[in-house]
């Protein structure tokens, strides 16, 4: 076995177990059931010996990844993403339509994220991984984390709902000028606010009118339920939508268009905002 990467960990102000801290510092070992592997196999090295998944990191420890000899290190994807925002903690980026997130496969936004964006000069810089989801026929703004102690924070920031988001959608039919709509989804309570920005006549669907969306939760395709729920579909929605009214080869008519919280760091107020698609100039003014 060889080292392939090593990390000194930043002081915590809260204990915190090395299964948790350790989510996202390493290249090639990023989520915590990763981690979690990697520890068992005696990979992870806590100041030079094996450690658990139990062990508390302070500050100062340094963190070895080995790497069994002669595996293979993951490829690099090259793929162009447009940057909205980025300091030395965090960036906002602009996700295209068409891609995953993460997952299994090799073309996600998580694998071409390195290639994008500028390495943080803090003690605890980490691969960046993104903080949220989006799905993938989605476009618009995804957060990103680039340290340890950020990812950390941004993702309490998503848990106690510090984080606005607003979406734009091109949906089907007759609708309502406002509202509020709340179900469950997925087993859950889910809310999102709605209100109609403009409204064109339409030979095939009747009407289309541009919406803005405020999800209040964060359920899975929660949008794209709640818009069919009350009759309105959004464009281009295969999944959801109505049968006979389905747009097809166009993608889904859903993007993420701002996203609005406090810096947990610099504390600065930060409003990011995203142009909509060309593909939305069918309903605008």
């Amino acid at each position: 076995m060889c080292v392939l990467e090593s990390h000194i960990a930043k002081k915590q102000k809260k204990q915190i177990r090395i299964q948790e801290y350790a989510v996202g510092i390493f290249n090639t070992v990023a989520t915590k059931s990763a981690i979690k592997k990697a520890i068992k196999k005696k990979l992870i090295l806590v100041d030079g010996l094996p450690t658990s998944t139990a062990r508390i990191i302070v500050g100062g420890e340094e963190i070895t990844l080995l790497n069994l000899k002669n595996k293979p290190l993951r490829k690099q994807l090259i793929l162009k993403l447009a940057i909205a925002f980025e300091d030395d903690y965090l960036a906002i980026i602009e996700k295209p339509a068409g891609i995953l997130v993460s997952g299994n496969k090799f073309k996600t936004i998580d694998n071409a994220l390195q290639q994008n964006l500028k390495k943080s000069s803090q003690l605890d810089a980490v691969r960046p991984r993104p903080i949220h989801r989006l799905d993938y026929p989605t476009s618009g703004l995804l957060l990103i984390g680039k340290t340890s102690s950020s990812i950390h924070v941004l993702n309490q920031l998503f848990e106690n709902k510090k984080i606005n988001k607003k979406y734009h959608a091109i949906t089907i039919g007759k609708m309502n000028y406002k509202g509020s709509i709340k179900t469950n989804v997925n087993k859950k309570t889910a809310i999102s606010n709605y209100k109609k920005i403009h409204t064109v006549k339409s030979n095939r669907f009747e009407f289309l009118n541009l919406v803005e969306l405020s999800p209040k939760t964060g359920r899975k395709h929660q949008l794209r339920i709640h818009l069919c729920s009350i009759g309105n579909p959004i464009l281009g929605d295969q999944e959801y939508g109505i049968e006979s009214l389905i747009l097809k080869g166009k993608g889904l008519y859903l993007h993420a268009s701002q996203l609005d919280f406090t810096h947990p760091f610099t504390k600065d107020r930060l409003s990011v905002k995203s142009n909509l698609p060309k593909k939305f100039k069918m309903i605008r003014k």
